[in-house]
Formats: structure tokens, sequence, C-alpha cells
């Protein structure tokens, strides 16, 4: 009998590395990025495009553009933090106010065909927060607000585990707090939108007559009247925050965006305005963190953890 040698045995692949994929779309911006399961961002790259002008046409060239980098990957899966209202079953994006092309647009099938992988879309402001909860300054707490600032303003809560917020759910930018305030770009007055942003605070620095143009300029500049202009926009977007506070008294809320330019002086105003409105006996006082990351990507991360958390 002819004895046949067993082959020697074979060294074991390693697998691949699991990655995800993330996609921020905001007005006038696209951000996709790679990302490891443990919530560091491989590679990354943003498209540009024309908010107010841009056709359907337009913006399927700046996710193409975008998908480019997702497409040499092995993904998991795509996770797309949107702004505005979106319907999360049917991966569609179903109005956002400053970006008509964008009104019903079928973002999970085109970014689906473009990268070959599953796609999952959700309101940005519920994204946030599940970021800053697996791999931000939310890790460890059970309750907590995150908080986007600058061009784009939003809030999403996370109460006892859970995001305080419905599938595709609002961000809060237009939950009024003026009755006779500016008319936002939704339609009504004194949306939160209309007081706390980049663009109020680039209107009211114009009419104050003041050269500095940014949040940090401003700050920097030591200038009296400048100084009234941060307090003014701090107070502003504490004006929203109480709100949130007082139905759900997260206690910690983390800035991101544009408040990170304002510096600790900022981060101080926003703090002491949430504890002079609101005072529970036996409540823990409000808390502000501030985004300190050079690269702010609350958001993308929290796109890849929506796909963590569908496998």
């Amino acid at each position: 009998m002819r004895l046949v040698p067993e082959a020697a045995p074979q060294p074991s692949t390693p697998p691949a590395p699991r990655r995800l994929g993330a996609v921020e779309l905001v007005p006038g911006l696209v951000r996709a990025a790679v990302v490891s399961v443990a919530g560091q961002v491989l590679d990354r790259t943003e498209v540009a495009y024309d908010a107010a002008g841009a056709t359907g046409e337009d913006i399927g060239r700046a996710l193409a553009a975008a998908a480019e980098l997702l497409a040499a990957h092995d993904l998991q899966g795509v996770g797309v933090a949107a702004a505005g209202l979106v319907d999360p079953l049917a991966g569609l994006i179903l109005e956002v106010n400053d970006v008509p092309a964008l009104h019903g647009y079928p973002v999970a099938e085109r970014l689906g065909a473009l990268t070959g992988t599953v796609v999952r879309v959700e309101q940005r402001a519920r994204l946030q927060v599940l970021g800053d909860r697996w791999f931000g300054a939310g890790r460890g707490r059970r309750t907590f607000a995150s908080v986007s600032t600058g061009e784009v303003l939003g809030v999403g809560v996370l109460y006892d585990g859970e995001v305080m917020a419905p599938p595709g759910g609002r961000s809060g930018a237009h939950m009024t707090v003026s009755a006779s305030g500016e008319r936002c770009t939704c339609g009504s007055r004194g949306c939160w939108k209309t007081l706390a942003t980049t663009g109020w605070l680039r209107s009211r620095t114009r009419a104050a007559g003041l050269a500095q143009a940014t949040l940090e300029e401003l700050v920097r500049s030591g200038d009296a009247l400048a100084g009234q202009v941060v307090e003014e926009y701090a107070h502003n977007l504490a004006l929203g925050l109480v709100n949130v506070q007082q139905l759900f008294a997260p206690g910690l809320f983390i800035l991101h965006g544009e408040a990170r330019e304002g510096g600790e002086r900022f981060r101080t105003l926003v703090e002491e305005r949430l504890r002079e409105a609101v005072a529970f006996a036996g409540a823990e006082q409000p808390r502000v963190l501030v985004g300190t990351a050079a690269v702010d990507d609350v958001a993308l991360l929290g796109g890849a953890g929506l796909v963590l958390s569908s496998l």
C-alpha cells in the first residue's frame, strides 16, 4: 500500500480588518470616510457643491466623487448622516430647506450603486449623539446631549440609553425661541436656527460694523463690541439648549463645530446661561464640553456606528 504524505498545513490568512463607510451630507458639502470598528478614521475626502443652485445631477456628481474613496475599500456597509428630514426605511432625504435638490433624494440607492454595499441613512443629529456615545465624550453616560453648531444647527439627546427622536426625526433647529423673530427658511418665524447659526453671526457682525468675520476672530479681538456679539451668540445658542434641559435634563451638553472656535470663553457663557435658566433641586447641574479634535468627525463616526448597529 502506498502512503500519500499529508499536505503540510498552510498558515491561516488573518481576516481582513472590518471597515465601515460613513458619509455626512449637509448643505454645500459631502464628506466621506473609511472608519475602523474602534472609531479611527482611516481615510477621508470631501466634495463641495452649490447648495442653493444645485440640481439632482449636481448632487449625484458630488456623491460619486466622494464615493470613489469608499468603493476602493471592502466595507461592511455605509452609514449616511444627512441634514434635514429623512426616511430611513426608504433611504430617502425628504426635505432640506436650504437645498431644494435634495427633496425626495434617494441617497441610499445612489450610494449603494456607487459603492456596491448596503447603505443606511439617518438624520444627522440622531447619528451625532451616537457618535459621541460610542467614540466621543459621551462614552460611559446613558444620558447627554450632542450639539452641532455653525452653518448647521442641531441637537441629539440620549436619554437613559435611548435616542430621544423618532427615526428620521428633526434636529431641533426649527423649535420656536422667539415668537416675533426673523422669518426662517422653513417659513416660520423665530426658529432657533435664525438666531444661533453662522448666518446669524455674519449678519450681526456686519450690522455692528465689525471687521472680524468669524467667532474665533471676535473672541481674540478683545474689542468690547465684539465681546457683546460673542455673548449674544452664546445666549442664543443656549436658548434652544435650555428647552432641551427643561424637557430631558441631560446634564451634559457636548458642543461640536463652530463652538470650538469660541474657546473657553464661549463654552463658559453657554454653561452659565444654562445654569441660570434651569435649576432643579437634586438634578445634575448642566455642564458644557466642547469637542477639541482638529477635525470634527462626530457625525461621520455616528454614520459608522449606524453600520455597526446593523451587523
